[in-house]
C-alpha cells in the first residue's frame, strides 16, 4: 500500500532552513492536509479528554472504589492486546482513511449511547464497561492506521516535528478537554460531556473527507497471518526498534497510573471535587504541552534515544514525589514536570519508530509499537487497581517509579551502542 501526498500541499517553511525558531517549532503546519488533521483530531481529543473526566468522576462516584477505575481503564485498552496487530497489517492494505472513518463512527455512537444511558437514568457500571470495551476496539485499527498516515502528510525530514506537534495536540487538549469538563460537568452533568464528545467526532470525520492523500491499492497482498508475521520479524530482529519497544511498554506500564489515580487523590487527599480534579489533569496535560514544544523546536536532533531515556529517569523521580506530597501546590508543579517529562520520552520514541521503517511496513511496526504503548495500560492499570485497593494509590505509585528508573538505566547501560547511533 502507499499513500501518496499532494506535492503542493506545502504552503510554507519550504525548500530551505526555517528562518526562525516559531517556524521551526510549527513546520509541520506548512501541509495543508496535516493542518487539517490535525485540527480535527485535536478537537476530537479536547471531547475524549471531556468524557475522560466526567467517565472517571462517574464510576467512582458510584462505586467508590480505585479497582473499578483500574477495570475500565483495561477494558477501555486490553483490545489493543488482541486487535492492534492485525490493525497494523490493515493499515497496510487497505485506504488508512476509511479505517479511521469507521473507528470515529464507532466512538462517537457510543459516546452518545452512555450520554442517553445518563439523560433517563439506566447507567449502570457494567454498560460503562462494556462501551469502554467497544471504544478500544475501533481505536485498536484507528490507532495504528492514524499513526501510519501522519508521517505520509510530510517531507521525511519534517517527520519528528509532526509527530511533537501530534503530542501537542494531544496534550493541549488534555489541558483544555479537562477544563470544559469541569464546567460542563457542574452546570450541565455528566451527560453533557459524552453528548460533547460524541459531537467532537463530527470534526475529524469532516476532516478525513477532504484530505487530499489517496489509497493506491496493490495488485495482491501476502495473506494476512504471513503480513502480520513479516512486519513482528522486522521489529525482533532489530536491536534499536526491540529497544524502543520494550521502553515503551515497561514506561506505559508503570507510568500511567499517575494518570490513573488522579480522582483518587482529588477526592481522598486534596478533598477538592470533580473541578480540582480537572484542574490536576490539567497541570500534567499543561506540562505535557511544553514537553511536546520543546521536542518540536529541536526537530531532527542528534542521540534522541538517549535524552528520551533520560527524561524518563527524571519522569519517574518526579512521580514518586508526586506519590509522597500532600502540598496541592507542590502537587501541581509536580504534575507539570511529570507531564512535560512523559511527552517528551513518548514523542522521541514514537518518532524514532516512523524514521525508522519504510511506508509499506509502517503500519505493522507502528501497530507493535502501539501495542506495546497502548496495551501496557490495561496490564499495568489493572495491577495497579488491585494493588491500590489491597494497600494505597500512594505506595503503588511509588514503586512503579522505583522499577521505571530502575529498566531505564538498566536498558540504557547494556543497550547504549545501538542506542547512541539514534
Amino acid at each position: 500500500m502507499e499513500i501518496t501526498r499532494n506535492p503542493e500541499q506545502k504552503e510554507f517553511g519550504a525548500p530551505g532552513p526555517p528562518t526562525s525558531r516559531l517556524r521551526r517549532t510549527f513546520r509541520a503546519f506548512g501541509y495543508r492536509d496535516y493542518r487539517l488533521l490535525w485540527a480535527g483530531a485535536f478537537t476530537s481529543s479536547c471531547g475524549t479528554w471531556m468524557q475522560e473526566v466526567a467517565q472517571n468522576w462517574l464510576i467512582l462516584t458510584i462505586t467508590g472504589s480505585a479497582f473499578w477505575l483500574g477495570l475500565d481503564a483495561f477494558l477501555g485498552e486490553v483490545p489493543f492486546l488482541l486487535f492492534s496487530l492485525l490493525g497494523g497489517v490493515f493499515a497496510d492494505r487497505r485506504d488508512r482513511r476509511k479505517i479511521l472513518l469507521g473507528s470515529q463512527v464507532v466512538q462517537l455512537t457510543n459516546a452518545f449511547i452512555l450520554a442517553a444511558l445518563i439523560v433517563f437514568h439506566l447507567v449502570q457500571v457494567w454498560q460503562i464497561l462494556v462501551l469502554s470495551f467497544l471504544t478500544g476496539f475501533a481505536q485498536s485499527f484507528g490507532g495504528p492506521a492514524y499513526q501510519a498516515l501522519v508521517p505520509t502528510l510530510v517531507d521525511k525530514e519534517d517527520v519528528p516535528n509532526a509527530i511533537a506537534l501530534q503530542s501537542i495536540q494531544f496534550n493541549l487538549a488534555r489541558v483544555i478537554g479537562p477544563v470544559l469538563a469541569g464546567l460542563a460537568f457542574a452546570s450541565l452533568g455528566a451527560a453533557a460531556c459524552f453528548g460533547l464528545n460524541g459531537l467532537s467526532f463530527f470534526v475529524v470525520i469532516a476532516a478525513l473527507l477532504v484530505v487530499k492523500s489517496r489509497y493506491v491499492r496493490k495488485s495482491s497482498h501476502p495473506p494476512v497471518l504471513e503480513s502480520l508475521k513479516t512486519g513482528v520479524s522486522f521489529v525482533f530482529h532489530d536491536k534499536t526498534l526491540m529497544s524502543l519497544v520494550f521502553l515503551s511498554f515497561a514506561g506505559s506500564f508503570l507510568s500511567m497510573p499517575l494518570v490513573t489515580f488522579l480522582p483518587v487523590y482529588a477526592k481522598n487527599i486534596f478533598a477538592i471535587g470533580a473541578r480540582g480534579y480537572s484542574i490536576l489533569l490539567a497541570c500534567f496535560g499543561g506540562g505535557a504541552v511544553v514537553g511536546a514544544l520543546t521536542v518540536a523546536t529541536l526537530g531532527n536532533f542528534r542521540r534522541k534515544a538517549l535524552t528520551a531515556i533520560s527524561a524518563q529517569v527524571v519522569f519517574a523521580i518526579v512521580m514518586v514525589a508526586f506519590a509522597l506530597s500532600r502540598t496541592l501546590l507542590l502537587s501541581g508543579i509536580l504534575l507539570f514536570l511529570a507531564g512535560a517529562g512523559l511527552v517528551v520520552v513518548f514523542a522521541i520514541f514514537t518518532s524514532l519508530v516512523q524514521l525508522l521503517v519504510e511506508d509499506e511496513l509502517r503500519g505493522r511496526v507502528v501497530s507493535v509499537y502501539t501495542l506495546a504503548f497502548r496495551g501496557a495500560m490495561p496490564l499495568g492499570n489493572l495491577v495497579a487497581g488491585i494493588f491500590a485497593a489491597r494497600y494505597s494509590a500512594t505506595a503503588v505509585l511509588v514503586v512503579n517509579g522505583i522499577l521505571l528508573a530502575i529498566v531505564a538505566l538498566t536498558v540504557l547501560a547494556t543497550r547504549r551502542e545501538s542506542l547512541v547511533r539514534v
